[in-house]
């Protein structure tokens, strides 16, 4: 069956094309985890850069075990509640970068990239969620 046709009649099933996509998000949230960590522990090691550190570290690595509970939904309504929740973790780590940056605690240009990757990922989850409410299926 030619995938355009398997899409139109099994719209929650993952084409080839959607499980590109969703092996790259999931490959992306990772290595922005992994990135978070790896700028966690060059922070200061005194009360702001543990508190702060801490919750970038919380919100960081949840937006990838968030992602992967996405995967696994069980509905269009499940699939938009999981994924709003991988927005406020990714949009919630820009604000904890962007704070760090403010006090002074992280150069600018060595937060940027991680900035620059929580606005993608979460404008990701926006997009997925608006499809998914339009199509009444996953995005």
């Amino acid at each position: 069956m030619d995938n355009r046709v398997y899409a139109a009649h099994y719209p929650r099933q993952l084409t080839t094309s959607r499980l590109m996509d969703n092996e790259n998000l999931e490959r992306r949230t990772r290595s922005f985890a992994l990135d978070i960590i790896k700028l966690v522990e060059k922070l200061p090691k005194d009360e702001v850069g543990r508190v702060l550190g801490r919750q970038l570290l919380k919100s960081g690595t949840s937006v990838g075990a968030y992602y992967r509970a996405v995967c696994r939904a069980k509905s269009t309504a499940d699939f938009i509640s999981k994924f709003g929740t991988v927005e406020e973790e990714a949009d919630e780590s820009g604000f904890w970068l962007d704070l760090l940056v403010e006090a002074g605690k992280v150069n600018a240009s060595v937060a940027a990239q991680l900035i620059r990757e929580a606005d993608e990922l979460t404008a990701i989850a926006v997009s997925s969620i608006n499809t998914a409410r339009r199509s009444g299926g996953r995005a």
